[in-house]
This record gives structure tokens, sequence and C-alpha cells, in this order.
């Protein structure tokens, strides 16, 4: 091993602060120091969440979306796409069920529909957390202020919205229908109004450079990210991007190891992409620095439809099934389930005192 590449692997150990050039260098280790990089996030995810995996149900409630971003399945030019939308009391019993097999936070998910008003999904959140003992994240894009203040006092804790990118140039190319500045306004409005901001990215996207994934690591420090989501680019057929590659896992797991070095006290999750790239992803990902699985618990009729890339893992297992799937992948590296909330362990800081590499 390098000896520049162990000595920051040993910074990161000991917390320390990183310029851009040292994330771009730990980016790029050698054959032999890939494992070493994996086993050190894998120290620090321990250090700050012990051996708890956390579980995120996701309710996946419409598929239909008002943006058109050239790698989403779910862009609204795709005419091959069966669309649905669950109405408000089919996403309060399916939050239900959630909680009674086990999982204590819900995701939220839609495209960008605005179908849901801002006062149907206040609703939704207040009869779930009247009925289920859980947390509630939510992901449905882009909104005003007054819609994220609404929902916060309803009872949302947290809420994600991935940058994919931290480029302006490549997200603007990604997103025709988008600004990038209004995508960092949303993160800050969440931020201030108190969420648990989820963030992220994805690895091997077209035109996507190193340097760039750098950058995007040092977004989520910068923005104080909750939670970061970093999954592979899967390339979809019905999209403009079909003639590109899919990213690659062990890309993807570098970004995922060197972003827990980098931003140690946020929840990562070992996300179902990874699970679909390789049938052992997420079990590399856990081992990489993540400490989130986040499993579909969208009733099964629905789930094929929800087609942001082919091939996703789980659409055909009910959500009884799917729980104790996870599970037994979770206990065969030797961790076990969290019976918490999962929230974010940012009080950590400063009153637990880091190990030193030997």
């Amino acid at each position: 091993m390098r000896a520049e590449y162990n000595d920051l692997l040993k910074k990161a150990i000991n917390d320390g602060e990183f310029t851009r050039e040292e994330v771009i260098f730990l980016l790029k280790p050698e054959d032999d120091e890939k494992d070493v990089l994996f086993h050190t996030a894998d120290v620090i995810r321990k250090e700050v969440f012990g051996d708890e995996v956390h579980l995120r149900g996701i309710i996946e409630f419409s598929n239909y979306c008002e943006r058109n971003c050239l790698y989403c399945g779910l862009r609204r030019d795709n005419k091959n796409l069966t669309r649905y939308r669950l109405m408000p009391e089919e996403i309060i019993d399916i939050a239900v069920n959630a909680e009674r097999i086990g999982y204590r936070t819900i995701v939220l998910q839609s495209g960008e529909d605005s179908f849901y008003t801002t006062e149907i999904l206040c609703q939704v959140v207040r009869d779930i957390k009247d009925r289920a003992d859980v947390a509630i994240t939510l992901s449905i894009g882009e909104r005003g202020f007054e819609d994220y203040r609404l929902l916060k006092e309803a009872g949302a804790d947290r809420y994600l919205i991935k940058q994919e990118t931290s480029s302006p140039e490549l997200y603007r190319k990604l997103h025709p229908d988008m600004r990038y500045e209004n995508r960092i306004r949303c993160q800050k409005d969440l931020k201030t109004l108190g969420y648990e901001l989820g963030t992220g990215n994805m690895v091997g996207l077209p035109w996507q450079t190193v340097e760039e994934l750098a950058d995007d690591i040092l977004f989520f420090r910068e923005i104080d990210a909750d939670m970061i989501g970093i999954g592979p680019f899967i390339s979809n057929p019905h999209t403009p991007l079909r003639n590109f590659s899919s990213g690659m896992v062990e890309d993807t797991l570098k970004v995922l190891a060197v972003t827990r070095l980098i931003n140690p006290l946020a929840n990562l999750p070992a996300t179902t992409a990874l699970g679909s790239l390789d049938s052992y992803g997420r079990q590399k990902g856990l081992t990489a620095g993540a400490n989130v699985v986040m499993p579909n618990v969208t009733t099964m009729k629905y789930r094929r439809f929800y087609e942001i890339y082919p091939s996703k893992i789980c659409t055909g297992e009910r959500p009884e099934a799917c729980r104790h799937c996870i599970e037994g992948i979770i206990e065969s590296i030797g961790r076990r389930v969290s019976s918490g909330y999962g929230e974010s362990p940012k009080s950590l800081r400063g009153g637990k005192e880091r190990c030193i590499m030997k």
C-alpha cells in the first residue's frame, strides 16, 4: 500500500478534514488498497452505529412524474410504463402493516405528482402517525418552503431529495426542465425547517468524472446531510440514456466507502440498485460503510410498475417475505436489525471519542 494512501485512511479514522485533492486520491485506490479502504469505512461505521442496521420501509405510492429526467423510467415522456396512484387509505393501510411486521421508519416515495396536494399528504402523514409508531420520511421531490413547513407540522420527520450530481453543468444536462439552484434551495429549506435531510448521488452517470464524484462527497458534508443514498446508474431502455453502459458495483462501493470516511455520522443505505446489479450487492455495501437497508413494502401488484431502472430486485415478494429475507441477509454478515427509529446520530459528534488506526 502507498504510504500516502495509508496516511489518509488514518486521517479518516481520526475524523480529519479533507481537501478536494485528497478525496480524489482516496477515490483512486490501487488493487491492494481497495479492501483496506472498505475495511476502514466499516470500522468507522461500527464506531458510530455499532452492529445495528436500520430498516426503512418504502411505499412507492405513485409512479406518475411531471419531470423528464434523462435517466429515469418514471419520466413523463415514457409511454411504455403502466401508471398508477394509490389512494390515501391504501397508503395508510400499507404503512400500518409495515409497522406490524417490524418497520420503525416508513418512506413515502413517488414521482413528482401534483395530484397529491400538500393538504392530502398532510392528512396521510397525520393518519399514519395516529395509527402507527413510525418515523416518516418523504421523498416527493421539489416543493415550496410553505409546503415543507406544513408537512413538518403534520408529523413528517425526514425528507429524501437526492442531488444525483453536485456538478451544475451535469445536473442541467440530465434534468432538462429543472433548475440546479432550486434543488439546492429545497435542501437548504428542509434543513432550516428541522427535517433530517437525505440526499445522494448516482455513480457511473454518462459524462461523470471522478473529480465530480469527489465534489459530491464534499457537497454532502457541506450541506450537513443526515442520510446519503449512493447507488449505481442503471441504464433504462425507455430513456434517452439507453445506449450508455450502467455504472459498476466496485466504483459505487468506492464512493460509498469514501463517503463514510468524509461523512462519518451520516446514515448510508446499501441501496436496492446495488443489489439489482449484484446478487451480493447489499451485503457488499453493508461491509463498505453502509448501515441502512430500504426494503419495499408496497403492495405486490404495483411494485413492478415503479421502474426507475429495469430488473429491480424484490418486485415479486410479499412485504412479510421481504422483511424476513432482509433480516437473514443482515444476520448473515454478523449484524442485527435495529429496533429503533434510526435517527440521525449527529448529536454524537463531540461526545464520542474516535479510535486511532494502528
